[in-house]
């Protein structure tokens, strides 16, 4: 760490009207101002966070040990510098992992001929581009609406897997302030609304492919197998069209595409809920402020009453919904403590915007499934 020559730091007006400056240094590409605050740190960011950004720098208030406030600005920057080497090195191992499980799980390919001869994984392609172009729909309209707010967002990042789907789905990294309710709230729904579109097209196109043929060897091998069930939305889509989601011949099943669509709309379900850094957490902090705590320290316990809920009134024993839930009760309770992403200007959300966001709830209760998944036995 160094001394700065005051010259080559920005000071705005802003900084001194508030805050007592005693030293300036920099350490790397951070300015680093010492001194005492009139205010609080809230208070003082939210004074302070325009000016700094217009002249390229984030800012966020840290206490030394010595009772000193300390004001870290460091450059900020939308843009994409150089090559993205760990997007994508993440998104061709997830294509090569969605292929594989694609092509032994749902276009049922043996592994050894695969092993025999690789190239012929590639007959999964359409559920490959149906999981991938879901999910990275739903990322890029978080990264888009980011860009759009001047908010430092990562590309998406999609992570490999193994079954049933090849991959855990995928992420963008919020690394920039969120400078009000509007950008927090645009950012946080874009996501489900851009994934949900991309759903209903894949759900479509799905549904026309009409039934998958399975090999008559799988059908005669009977066993247990995982059967996914319908979201609501998956059943008004294919009435509408007026084709059918399942076959009484069990030769026959729907396209690997449908699982595309699955997928968009059960994970819609799980990223809307209101709880920490997830997608639900964000709309709602900015719809409600800081009650958004509220709603979501009684998320986890509405998971827990649903897994109680399949396991003692609906009898379903150990079955695989009740531990998924008990699991995601447990998962929202550890995220709840992160909270969402704090807006420097707190000031409520228009009325349209406040519309939106209920509409968009009101679309991932079309996906919500009290039981997703089962076992049965053919």
């Amino acid at each position: 760490m160094s001394e700065a020559v005051p010259g080559d730091v920005p000071r705005p007006p802003e900084l001194n009207a508030v805050f007592h400056l005693s030293e300036v240094r920099t350490d790397g590409e951070r300015v680093l101002y010492y001194g005492v605050s009139d205010v609080g740190e809230d208070a003082l960011v939210e004074r302070i966070w325009p000016a700094f950004r217009e002249r390229g720098y984030e800012v966020q208030v840290v206490q030394t040990d010595r009772g000193l406030d300390v004001v870290v600005a460091r450059p900020y920057s939308t843009g994409v510098d150089g090559v993205p080497w760990t997007n994508v090195v993440l998104f061709c191992a997830t294509l090569l992992s969605t292929l594989l499980v694609g092509a032994t799980a749902w276009y049922y390919i043996p592994f050894s001929a695969i092993r025999e001869n690789p190239l012929v994984a590639l007959q999964a392609w359409p559920f490959t581009a149906a999981v991938l172009g879901v999910l990275l729909t739903h990322e890029l309209g978080h990264y888009v609406m980011g860009r759009y707010h001047d908010v430092d967002v990562s590309l998406p990042y999609v992570i490999p897997f193994i079954l049933p789907f090849g991959t855990m789905g995928a992420i963008i990294r919020m690394r920039g302030q969120m400078p009000d309710r509007k950008a927090l709230f645009d950012i946080g729904v874009a996501g489900p609304l851009a994934g949900l579109g991309a759903t209903v097209v894949v759900t479509v196109v799905g549904l026309l492919l009409g039934p998958f043929q399975v090999p008559a060897e799988i059908v005669q091998q009977g066993g247990r197998v995982i059967v996914f069930n319908n979201p609501p939305l998956l059943d008004l889509i294919a009435g509408a069209i007026g084709q059918p989601t399942g076959y009484a011949d069990p030769s026959r099943t729907a396209h690997p595409v449908i699982m595309g669509a699955w997928v968009g709309m059960f994970f819609t379900v799980l990223n809307l809920l209101p709880v920490g850094q997830l997608d639900g957490g964000h709309v709602v902090r900015a719809m409600v402020g800081e009650r958004q705590e509220t709603v979501a320290s009684l998320v986890p316990l509405a998971l827990f009453g649903v897994s109680a809920y399949l396991y003692y009134v609906r009898d379903l024993g150990l079955n695989e919904s009740v531990g998924l839930w008990a699991f995601w009760g447990l998962f929202s309770a550890f995220i709840a403590y992160r909270g969402p992403a704090n807006p420097i200007d707190d000031s409520s959300l228009d009325g349209k915007r406040m519309a939106v966001g209920v509409v968009t709830f009101a679309l991932g209760l079309l996906c919500f499934m009290l039981v997703p998944i089962r076992v049965v036995t053919l």
